[in-house]
């Protein structure tokens, strides 16, 4: 006859997620403060230049953020994201600034001083034509999988580049490799971000606002990502990512919500192209090559595909170790030479790419990987044991 063994009491019920409420506020409010503070911090240390780099560094953020949704959520490899950054972008130009007045008399007769369209217009316009441009790329690419659809997103990126490049002839549109410039800076009413502003007695430079706009941003992005892979289209992209025929075989409606995804990542890559034409005030093709697809590619599989914190880690890293290498290598020389040895820019490009090496040998899934179900068990049950040690 087998003995009943006692059961241990344990916590009231409620207990742990209390707990796990009040860990997650302090977390919060302890991120928010440190968001609220970097630019400060930065600026006192290097000047608006570096505060300009973290406002790139949250565009890229927003950039990644998309492209994981499609590489890491659906698991379909998009060599041509950059794309969607140009649409956006092409987007907010056109719509804020006085290039389609001076190229159409009929605009100028119905906008006299030029089209200056509000944000809260130009956003969505920007997402909307780029959740498009992802379902007619999507379209023809449902039957491909691996390095065929990264061939052929390659394409379109480079379809798009040069689109923009020659749409200056016979009718200019984009005013081909000049670019459109005299963009509208992103302005709420008459607080235009292009100024600087004092607010409680705080001076706030035009690189401050915008990085606080484009913190906002990121988190409303953050946000639709983390419902979406909470949700039931994300399981099924997790499905579709796993094993293609079998998410077929249980019933997914595999077409649709491939080029969900290719819509969802595109209308982000949409808003961060919008927000990067009004920061910067002029568009041009140059700015939207291929080597800016594998950046942002490359911020995804750094941080770690599939892992929302991962790919801001990865984004934030990208954005920032180039720049610190740019500004680093040529007085180092100096100080070690006398003179520059090798072109600065030569030694950065290699730096960068033996540490995109050195990571991916020795952390193939990224820096923050998703944790996976046996480590989670395993930490479940390590806390179990702690909790019993200490109880004994």
């Amino acid at each position: 006859m087998t003995s009943i063994q006692p059961v241990e009491p344990s916590m009231p019920l409620g207990g742990n997620s209390r707990q796990q409420r009040a860990k997650t506020l302090t977390i919060g409010i302890v991120t928010a403060l440190v968001v609220l503070v970097v630019p400060f911090v930065v600026g006192s240390a290097g000047g608006n230049y570096w505060v300009r780099v973290l406002d790139f560094a949250m565009l890229y953020v927003m950039l990644a953020l998309g492209l994981n949704v499609v590489v890491g959520f659906a698991g379909l490899l998009d060599m041509g994201y950059i794309a969607f950054y140009a649409v956006g972008a092409y987007a907010a130009a056109l719509l804020a600034s006085p290039h389609l007045t001076t190229q159409f008399d009929w605009i100028a007769q119905l906008l006299p001083n030029g089209m200056h369209s509000p944000f809260w217009v130009i956003v969505p316009v920007a997402m909307l034509l780029a959740a498009i441009a992802g379902i007619l790329l999507g379209t023809p690419t449902l039957r491909l999988r691996g390095d065929y659809l990264a061939i052929v997103t390659l394409g379109f990126g480079e379809i798009v580049r040069i689109f923009m490049n020659n749409l200056d002839r016979p009718v200019n549109i984009t005013n081909g490799p000049v670019g459109i410039n005299n963009v509208d800076p992103l302005s709420v009413g008459s607080f235009s971000l292009a100024q600087s502003h004092t607010i409680l007695g705080i001076s706030f430079p035009s690189v401050y606002l915008y990085y606080y706009v484009f913190v906002i941003c990121a988190l409303f992005v953050i946000w639709v990502c983390t419902r979406l892979q909470h949700s039931r289209i994300g399981r099924a992209w997790a499905a579709i990512r796993e094993d293609e025929t079998a998410a077929k075989a249980m019933g997914i409606n595999t077409r649709n919500v491939k080029l969900l995804a290719f819509a969802m990542g595109a209308s982000f890559g949409g808003l961060s192209g919008a927000m990067f034409g009004m920061f910067q005030g002029f568009v041009s093709p140059e700015s939207f090559t291929y080597s800016e697809s594998v950046v942002v590619l490359a911020c995804v599989v750094l941080g770690g595909m599939g892992h929302i914190p991962g790919v801001i880690l990865g984004a934030v890293l990208l954005a920032l170790i180039p720049e610190a290498l740019r500004t680093t290598v040529g007085p180092l020389q100096t100080s070690l030479f006398g003179h520059t040895l090798v072109d600065p820019d030569i030694i950065r490009q290699f730096l960068y790419g033996l540490a995109m090496v050195v990571i991916m040998l020795f952390r193939p899934d990224g820096l923050w990987p998703v944790p996976k179900h046996e480590d989670r068990l395993a930490r479940l049950e390590r806390k179990k044991r702690r909790k019993m040690a200490s109880g004994a």
